[in-house]
């Protein structure tokens, strides 16, 4: 590590202990882009490093809420306003009971500089509760929703922090939470994105994450004159983004056999066409079951406890959670012939994978770029919201695969290495160096 990054790594694990996800986020961003900082004064001298670091709010509460049982529950909530340089905060809430504040402000530093490479006015923010809605009834979702946004209204609005979802946070918690909002400030406004399409939301919303990630892998495989069609993939998890994923890799002739979830992966030789994909949104979406039921009805391996990164690919999607793939993991894809990563999750893999990625010189798409796609028409639907206008689902996709591909010419003019790309540090160049300028221009506030 470079004197310089390990002395303002130093700085920040003193600032902020205990935080190790946050640590990660931010090494992975200072590593690429001190060279730029020693380069530019003007950086050092307004002390943009020590600035992009702190959030600009960081909000905890309490979240109390009755059961079916007539229990009164206390989890807490938060809300990262982590930089508002280039726009009004933008992130998702995540519901999981891993969530707390070094996660969050990982999420929320990862999300500034995602969604400055989206092209769109959008600044970076999270938030959450360590409330589980796995096992909860409709109606205890319903209380703690209401709850939650009794405090967080007070801190957001269309032009202040616009949140979205994330993990266990789909549509059915974003109405919930949207309709409390509508009912505490007595307006209809585009506070929240990932509505349903009837009540303000925008098309290819749910999709988007995991299209921008199979998009922003077919780009990369455009620069070694390589295209998805006829290639085979692993795509871990099963929720919204890996669904999504599976879909667009279909569309494009890329044939995925794996999914999973945290008991273990299921492994289909033959490949997950439509009719499976069906069962499988059936089972995750409705009926919330596990997917060892795939593995069960079509009569394919289950392997329990494993994640999918030992099977034979050429494409790689990380689709279910921070640091899922790890040094053995990133070995093991690179031993068995995958030539391309590219990230439908946050932050998936861990500081080893990504230089076992870097040194055997794959296409590696890093999530904040690969998985802008969300985010993106979650901007979409901001504008949507704004004019009072629909887009049609083609007009939508048109732009996601605008978007992505735009990001991908950013990560290529800052990330290019002789005839290789280095996604990791492009991305994080391109990123930081908008927010940074925009830090500039609006003096020391």
């Amino acid at each position: 590590m470079p004197d310089k990054v390990q002395t303002f790594m130093d700085y920040v694990k003193a600032k902020d202990p205990g935080q190790p996800e946050f640590h990660q986020a931010v090494f992975e961003v200072v590593n690429s882009i001190m060279p730029v900082v020693e380069k530019n004064p003007k950086y050092q001298r307004a002390k943009i490093l020590e600035r992009i670091v702190e959030p600009e709010r960081v909000l905890m509460f309490r979240v109390p809420w009755v059961n079916d049982k007539g229990e009164v529950q206390v989890n807490r909530g938060f809300r990262i306003e982590m930089n508002s340089a280039i726009g009004p905060y933008k992130g998702g809430l995540r519901f999981h009971p891993s969530v707390n504040l070094s996660i969050l402000k990982f999420l929320a530093f990862e999300q500034v500089f995602k969604n400055s490479l989206t092209t769109l006015p959008m600044g970076g923010g999270k938030g959450g509760s360590d409330f589980d809605p796995k096992g909860k009834s409709d109606n205890e979702v319903m209380h703690f929703c209401q709850s939650f946004m009794n405090e967080l209204f007070r801190h957001i609005g269309a032009n202040t922090d616009v949140p979205a979802g994330d993990i266990g946070v789909g549509g059915r918690e974003i109405g919930f939470l949207f309709g409390q909002y509508k009912k505490l400030r007595n307006e209809f406004t585009g506070v929240l994105t990932g509505k349903a399409p009837k009540w303000g939301g925008s098309l290819i919303r749910p999709e988007a994450t995991g299209y921008g990630a199979v998009y922003f892998a077919d780009e990369m495989m455009k620069t070694r004159k390589q295209s998805l069609n006829g290639k085979t993939a692993t795509v871990s998890g099963s929720g919204n983004v890996a669904q999504y994923t599976v879909e667009k890799c279909l569309d494009l002739g890329c044939k995925v056999v794996t999914l999973s979830d945290s008991a273990g992966t299921i492994y289909d030789p033959k490949g997950i066409d439509r009719e499976k994909l069906a069962f499988v949104m059936e089972l995750k979406n409705v009926k919330r079951g596990r997917i060892k039921e795939y593995a069960d009805k079509y009569g394919c391996q289950f392997l329990a406890g494993k994640r999918p990164w030992a099977v034979k690919c050429d494409v790689a999607f990380p689709s279910a959670t921070q640091n899922e793939v790890d040094v053995n993991d990133a070995k093991e894809l690179v031993k068995n012939g995958c030539i391309c990563v590219s990230e439908g999750a946050n932050m998936p893999s861990t500081p080893e994978a990504i230089e076992v990625y870097l040194n055997a010189k794959i296409m590696y798409g890093l999530g904040k770029a690969a998985n802008a796609g969300g985010v993106s028409v979650s901007g979409l639907e901001m504008s949507q919201n704004s004019l009072h206008l629909s887009w049609t689902r083609e007009e939508v996709d048109k732009r996601l695969q605008g978007i992505m591909k735009a990001i991908h010419e950013q990560c290529v003019e800052h990330g290019k290495e002789g005839s290789f790309i280095n996604y990791v540090k492009g991305a994080n160049i391109a990123g930081f160096i908008k927010v940074a300028d925009s830090m500039l221009d609006q003096g020391v506030v």
